[in-house]
């Protein structure tokens, strides 16, 4: 018993005199830093020699604590000093991505240095991405050919998955978005991760970090518009990120239509209200044929539908007899009726119980005026979907011939009056 007793002192002790030493031992990277320099002016500017010297570094040399000492090396040359300067007194070294040749190429192989680097040494990725924070912060501090390096790089980097796209915080800092600087980094680093990638892969990470619809930010709120974000992209070359902001935009203002709409609905708003609504928004670039889509489905989500056939029939012919004339005023154009036709066909498929009220529902909306017959037409011949089509097509059969009877006696009587 005696002696576990003493252990106990002993041990808390000597842990405590460990912490002591730690905190003895001064935060001291000059040391670190020339170290690594030397190493650098040493290998010269063949990147293969640089990776394994940084390699084999690792073991010797304290990298954990070091991290913003040795990428700072890696990209400027040699330890900057807040703001992104070198400070004065610093010894540096050219093996860097400052005074690397402004070039994709190179960037590319500066890159492989750092992919090397970290897969090698895990720990440092945290370590990396707080020191790309940090230069995009500094960007002022430095010349346009090293920010052009810089933004590269960092596509590069982005686009083999190195860095997460939460680093263009830093782009959305106040300054630099005033002075421009954020734009024009922006456009290199998009074409290099682009250039790597395509777009698809680059939205992807843009959207798991919730960045896609953030890209307008990069410009002051001045210059916040779709016709300025889309001239300054395309006139840099970079069409593809133009259009997918504008994609971006539309879908939030199609979701945003559609959370009205249904929202005026299940007000009762009176309909006239409803259709200057939807066309005031129509002018943020929304097509007939999506408002058709987006009408169809906030008209059929704002009922409880009847879970009986027979009924549900009735009640549905009731209350779209109700809305056809709003239904009527988005349909001007052929393609919207198809696709409102094919929205009606996709429903009743998708809902067991409206399976035999599709005719019904056509028949409806051609009465009001909702729907024409040559759309119709074209519908029942080859424009149908596959969902469901031969039962429809047999309830349909009836009311085409009808309508194709109706279009042949009203040829003829033209011609009779002729």
């Amino acid at each position: 018993m005696n002696n576990q007793k003493q252990q106990k002192p002993t041990l808390s002790g000597q842990r405590f005199k460990t912490r002591k030493r730690d905190e003895k031992e001064r935060f001291d990277p000059t040391q670190f830093q020339d170290c690594i320099i030397q190493g650098l002016n040493e290998t010269g500017n063949d990147l293969e020699a640089v990776a394994k010297f940084l390699d084999a570094s690792g073991a010797k040399l304290d990298y954990r604590r070091y991290a913003e000492t040795l990428f700072d090396i890696l990209v400027a040359g040699g330890m900057l000093a807040p703001g992104g300067t070198l400070a004065d007194d610093v010894i540096r070294t050219n093996v860097c991505v400052f005074t690397a040749q402004e070039d994709l190429e190179t960037m590319q192989a500066y890159a492989q240095v750092f992919n090397k680097l970290i897969r090698r040494y895990k720990y440092l990725e945290k370590g990396f991405e707080d020191e790309v924070k940090k230069l995009l912060l500094f960007l002022k501090g430095f010349s346009e050919s090293e920010r052009n390096k810089l933004a590269m790089l960092t596509g590069i980097l982005l686009a083999n998955g190195n860095l997460s796209a939460s680093i263009l915080n830093s782009l959305y800092n106040e300054n630099l978005v005033k002075e421009g600087v954020s734009a024009a980094f922006a456009v290199k680093l998009f074409k290099s991760w682009i250039n790597e990638k395509d777009i698809n892969a680059v939205a992807a990470m843009l959207r798991k970090v919730n960045m896609d619809n953030r890209l307008m930010e990069l410009f002051p709120a001045n210059k916040q518009s779709l016709e300025h974000f889309t001239k300054y992209f395309t006139d840099a070359g970079l069409k593809e990120l133009a259009e997918y902001v504008r994609n971006q935009q539309t879908i939030g203002a199609r979701k945003e239509l559609q959370k009205e709409v249904q929202e005026m609905m299940s007000r009762g708003e009176p309909l006239k209200e409803i259709s200057m609504y939807i066309k005031e928004e129509m002018k943020k670039n929304i097509s007939e044929q999506t408002v058709i889509g987006i009408l169809w489905s906030s008209v059929m989500s704002c009922v409880e539908w009847n879970k009986k056939e027979e009924l549900v029939t009735e009640q549905a012919i009731k209350h779209l007899k109700q809305y056809s004339p709003l239904l009527a005023a988005f349909t001007t154009q052929g393609q919207s009726e198809l696709t409102l036709l094919l929205k009606i066909q996709e429903y009743c498929y998708d809902n067991i119980h409206f399976m035999k009220s599709f005719q019904k529902i056509v028949v409806l909306f051609y009465k009001a005026e909702v729907l024409s017959e040559e759309p119709i037409l074209k519908w029942y011949k080859d424009a149908h979907l596959a969902k469901g089509k031969s039962v429809f097509l047999e309830q349909m059969k009836k009311f085409v011939e009808w309508l194709k009877n109706a279009e042949e006696e009203s040829e003829s009587e033209t011609e009779e009056g002729d």
